[in-house]
């Protein structure tokens, strides 16, 4: 084991303080020494690989343990022993006594390989993929799943050799992430990837949807309200984000926004932050209304909010989006209570009233002595769904 053969071994300063740049910059990296032990992940390479931060520091890079991982985690896909017959000739090359001690040195699966390896100095700089590298198949359409990486050899003021940088990036031009992500929230980020793994979460739901959309889509130039729903998203997004919510779905000229106690902080603050984030869109939605050139159309939201204690929430990533959703039936009921809010209402059930504390009741303008409610099946807007669906759902507008 690395540790055993080398218990005194240390990072050279100078491949160290390349970890703390690294590290500060928020790069996507890993380090292994002139001989190719693991030294170092950053931050960022442990949250897209989370199951590394169990390799031992002084694993060999081609030893049990990260090959171990490697098979576990990335499976199949990923050829180990094609792999080390590319950068094997490298690994030779840096190994201080040769093939015997780099066969005590590489897990047991590449050792047989070991004699066909060829000593070769490797580029300073290298950049591939891990598909190339893996001697994968790329798909004929040219796609690829896969990190691309830099490898980069660090010398220090002497020229000695002293260690090695893998820099990863998305396998896609860079000037594609910069545009996808001009406009993203750092706070929202965050919480998404709070959100990365699927579960059941505690949240205040907020469903709001642009009333008459269709009349008005057909009285205004069609450019004109494709600017105006265009502000309204950024608008409405940037709305739901700045008091603590998750942006969920788009559906037409709807919205769906999640407010995590998780993340918020309490099951009443994520209530109270998702009363006042419905408040507030209605000064934003007249905001992007004067600066566009809709006239005198009226326009307005419509609210449904709602207390869901044990939606299913979690992110989705496919090759075309990602985004967060909610399932379940508190999802489903939200979205009843959006559609019975015509008149630009804002309906709130009693599940979430109720989760306030009277702080917060008081800080949204709420008495929780003298509220009242009405159930969904008694209201005069109420739909047809939510007659079937959900007729005993008790709601005040807020």
């Amino acid at each position: 084991m690395a540790s055993e053969e080398r218990p005194h071994w240390v990072v050279d300063p100078i491949l160290g303080a390349a970890m703390a740049v690294y590290d500060a910059v928020g790069s996507c990296a890993n380090f292994c020494d002139a001989e190719w032990f693991y030294v170092h992940s950053t931050p960022e390479y442990l949250r897209i690989a989370p199951g590394f931060a169990a390799v031992p520091v002084g694993s060999h890079w081609f030893g049990p343990e990260i090959t171990g991982w490697m098979r576990d985690t990335i499976g199949p896909r990923h050829s180990r022993r094609q792999e080390f017959l590319t950068v094997g000739p490298w690994v030779l090359f840096d190994t201080p006594g040769g093939r015997e001690v780099l066969r005590r040195r590489v897990d047991p699966s590449l050792v047989e390989l070991i004699d066909d390896l060829v000593p070769e100095q490797s580029p300073i700089v290298r950049g591939g993929s891990h598909l190339d590298d893996a001697g994968m198949d790329v798909p004929a359409d040219g796609s690829r799943h896969d990190l691309m990486s830099t490898v980069v050899r660090v010398h220090d003021a002497a020229g000695r050799f002293v260690g090695r940088i893998v820099d990863y990036r998305p396998p896609v031009p860079m000037s594609h992430v910069f545009s996808s992500l001009a406009l993203a929230d750092l706070r929202h980020l965050e919480r998404m990837a709070a959100v990365a793994t699927p579960d059941r979460r505690p949240a205040a739901i907020l469903f709001a949807d642009l009333e008459s959309s269709t009349p008005l889509a057909k009285r205004v130039p069609t450019a004109e309200f494709f600017a105006f729903g265009r502000r309204m998203v950024r608008a409405v997004d940037q709305c739901l984000i700045d008091h603590g919510g998750i942006v969920g779905r788009h559906a037409g000229d709807g919205v769906t926004g999640f407010f995590l106690a998780e993340t918020v902080g309490s099951e009443s603050a994520a209530a109270r932050s998702c009363i006042e984030a419905a408040r507030d869109l209605r000064t934003v939605l007249a905001e992007v209304v004067a600066r566009s050139s809709l006239g005198d159309e009226a326009v307005s939201f419509r609210f449904g909010l709602h207390w869901g204690a044990r939606p299913y929430i979690g992110r989705i990533t496919t090759a075309g989006r990602t985004e967060v959703t909610g399932l379940g039936d508190e999802v489903n009921d939200a979205a009843r209570i959006e559609a019975c809010a015509s008149g630009g209402r804002a309906l709130a059930s009693k599940d979430l009233i109720e989760c306030l504390t009277p702080a917060d009741a008081e800080v949204v303008g709420i008495d929780l002595k003298r509220t009242t409610f009405t159930v969904l099946a008694e209201l005069p807007t109420a739909t047809e769904k939510a007659r079937r669906d959900a007729p005993a759902l008790a709601v005040c507008e807020v």
